[in-house]
């Protein structure tokens, strides 16, 4: 590890509940030829501990962290080393009550132990197991080290006793450090240290017992002077009245402080106190906010191809993106980290969007790839897959993969699945089958597509019967809107010669469907064998909608023709019938229509009720805009704009307006108009009131 890479395994601990973690680390000689002592990282999990930077090859370096678990097993990394090789002495782990440094964020936060101080100690000694019997290291006051506890008042003394402490409270800090303790005989305490990793939130405890033997009018009241904070400085400590008698425990705690890299802290007397302050013992801990590991539905992924196939990868362990990724995978930069690849020799695409409309944020979006081809994979592929939502290619072909093909339904990004020269069996998801996937599975015999269901009853293609029954809607509401229009002015009109016209009243003839002819061929319905309709509809792969008699499919013909087909749900003799009936009738009335306008017979496509009281100017107008609705190209139908306003002006020709409307004119002009479109002939000649079309 002298790259200072994370390439070796980390150590996984099983552990629960709430404990404390010990690093303890002891330095050899320098390493390499620069003579340089290392410096590298210590991860829990994907959380920084603690940096880990030697000095001299003298001094023990110990990293503690108290942490409430967050599952059975937890990682231990040293990695990202600067400067020489990471190493180990001891790893520790102590279990403690759950009731120990409790606070409101712990499942959010760990405790690094940034000072745990016994004053008042006989000797440089730290006090641990089994004096405490949680193996606490509580480091003596007397040791000597740089910026450690300087800048002591004068009149610090210092005092021990040999009765038992009465420590049951909380934090149960050992008897033997409560038995000694530091006394301001001029009224005042005082130190000054450095807070590794600081400034930060900490949470500190102060230890008090009454060691002393008080008289009967001396008393100990004493405030917190540095660091001022109002809500704990302002407090007077009264250790026997706060413990409830001499020799017992009084810890005040602070929550949630803000400290400094360095800290200064005093405890001065109060005025109407006789004696100075006294203090047994401090703790400061810092809250390190614990990191978000993998996500977990691509590690479950990753560990079960891996499991697939461990001889053709690194062995690692750990989370595979954190504090660094593993040699064959790569991640995103989110919280929590994705994995966007899997395997070797391939690329990572990232793809940053626009921000939504509720956020100033933007969003990311990855594209995971799993790529290994001919890498020896065997076993089946897992169907942990499922849950990777943003896997877009699958690479697994040249292996020795068996079993079926799990479900992918729910990836809709997947783009690729490649699984040829395998040993797969048993049916392909019919997701990869609707044509949205580049899917290749030859060489697996035992790969087979669904069976196709016998449909016992006839399918027959509709062509726009969706428009045929809006445009049927538009004539039909149309005219009658102009009826009424019709019957609340006709007393304006009873007199008016020159707005009368002859209406035939000559039935329509029947129209034959033929069955003959191109598909798109105009008015032209015929059946089409059911391989072709399937094939046309990628097996019914893509349902755009629901009619009254089943589902419609949409689909696409060889020669490229688009074309809707409804399937009937019910395949009783009743309900074909019905069915047949609904879609000869569609066809009839768009033929019929054509067919008459053709001859310049507008008037037999009206209801006979309307004969005689509406304008041929303004029938013509209705019609005109009707029939371009069923343009077999969109860029020659009209907007509904365009409809709307068509119309408005057919309503005012009935009205006996001469004025159109400019955007329907407009409109109109840069597009053919309906005898040019449909008839090929010049503008009808209304003058007389008849429709005489004369020929181009």
């Amino acid at each position: 590890m002298d790259d200072g890479r994370w390439n070796h395994e980390p150590w996984k601990i099983s552990g629960s509940g709430k404990s404390e973690w010990r690093l303890i680390a002891v330095p050899e000689a320098p390493s390499g030829s620069s003579g340089t002592y290392p410096k590298f990282q210590l991860y829990l999990d994907a959380t920084k501990w603690a940096t880990v930077t030697v000095q001299d090859g003298s001094t023990v370096y110990v990293k503690e962290m108290i942490i409430r678990a967050p599952s059975n097993a937890i990682d231990v990394c040293l990695c990202c080393a600067t400067t020489g090789s990471p190493f180990i002495s001891t790893l520790e782990l102590r279990p403690l009550n759950l009731s120990m440094y409790a606070t409101d964020f712990e499942d959010d936060f760990y405790l690094k132990v940034a000072a745990r101080i016994n004053f008042g100690a006989p000797s440089t000694e730290a006090v641990r197991y089994p004096d405490d019997p949680y193996d606490r290291i509580w480091d003596s006051d007397l040791e000597k080290r740089q910026n450690y506890l300087v800048g002591v008042a004068s009149g610090t003394e210092r005092i021990n006793t040999t009765k038992n402490i009465n420590v049951n409270t909380r934090e149960y800090p050992p008897v033997k450090v409560m038995q000694t303790a530091v006394v301001g005989t001029k009224g005042m305490l005082t130190y000054r240290l450095d807070l590794e990793d600081f400034p930060a939130n900490a949470r500190a405890y102060a230890y008090f017992a009454e060691i002393e033997e008080l008289g009967v009018n001396e008393t100990r009241k004493f405030k917190m002077q540095e660091p001022y904070m109002p809500d704990y400085s302002n407090a007077v400590v009264n250790i026997a009245e706060n413990a409830n008698g001499s020799y017992t425990l009084y810890e005040p705690s602070y929550m949630n402080v803000t400290l400094e890299f360095v800290l200064s802290f005093s405890f001065v007397k109060t005025r109407d106190s006789t004696r100075g302050p006294l203090l047994n013992a401090i703790e400061i801990s810092k809250y390190v906010q614990v990191a978000s590991n993998t996500n977990a539905q691509d590690v479950n992924v990753l560990h079960a191809l891996l499991s697939m196939s461990a001889e053709s990868f690194q062995a690692n362990e750990g989370d595979p993106c954190l504090p660094t990724h593993w040699e064959w995978v790569n991640c995103s930069y989110t919280t929590p980290p994705r994995i966007t690849r899997m395997g070797y020799n391939f690329h990572l695409v990232t793809t940053w969007l626009k921000p939504l409309k509720s956020s100033a944020i933007p969003s990311c979006v990855f594209e995971v790839e799993i790529m290994l081809s001919g890498k020896n994979v065997q076993g089946e592929i897992p169907s942990e897959i499922k849950n990777m939502d943003a896997l877009t290619e699958l690479w697994l072909d040249g292996n020795s993969l068996n079993g079926s093909i799990p479900d992918m339904s729910s990836l809709i990004n997947l783009k690729i699945v490649y699984v040829q020269n395998n040993s797969l069996m048993g049916e392909i998801p019919p997701e990869l089958l609707a044509g949205n996937v580049t899917f290749n599975y030859k060489g697996n015999p035992g790969l087979t597509q669904k069976q196709k269901h016998k449909i016992h009853y006839k399918l027959i293609v509709s062509i726009s019967v969706g428009v045929l029954a809006i445009l049927s809607l538009l004539l039909i509401g149309s005219l009658l809107l102009l009826c009424n229009i019709q019957k609340k002015h006709s007393y304006h009109r009873s007199d008016d010669k020159g707005d009368s016209f002859r209406i035939s009243t000559k039935p329509s003839s029947a129209y034959s469907v033929a069955r003959g002819g191109h598909l798109m061929d105009e008015g032209v319905a015929i059946y089409i064998p059911l391989p072709e309709i399937e094939e046309a509809t990628e097996n019914f792969s893509r349902n755009i909608g629901k009619g009254s008699f089943g589902p419609v499919y949409y689909g696409k013909m060889k020669d490229g023709k688009e074309v809707a087909v409804k399937i009937m749900a019910d395949p009783t003799s009743h309900g074909t019938k019905q069915f047949v009936t609904e879609l000869p009738k569609g066809f009839h009335v768009l033929v019929q229509a054509r067919s008459l306008i053709r001859k310049g017979d507008v008037n037999s496509i009206i209801d006979p009720s309307l004969a005689g009281t509406v304008k041929i100017e303004s029938l013509w107008r209705v019609a005109e805009v009707a029939i371009q609705c069923v343009e077999k190209h969109g860029s020659s139908r009209p907007r509904m704009q365009e409809i709307i306003l068509a119309i408005q002006d057919a309503i005012k020709i009935q009205k006996g307006s001469e004025k159109i409307s400019t955007e329907s004119s407009r409109a109109q002009s840069g597009r053919k108009t309906l005898l040019a479109s449909f008839l090929d002939v010049e503008s009808p000649d209304l003058s007389n009131g008849c429709l005489n079309p004369s020929a181009r």
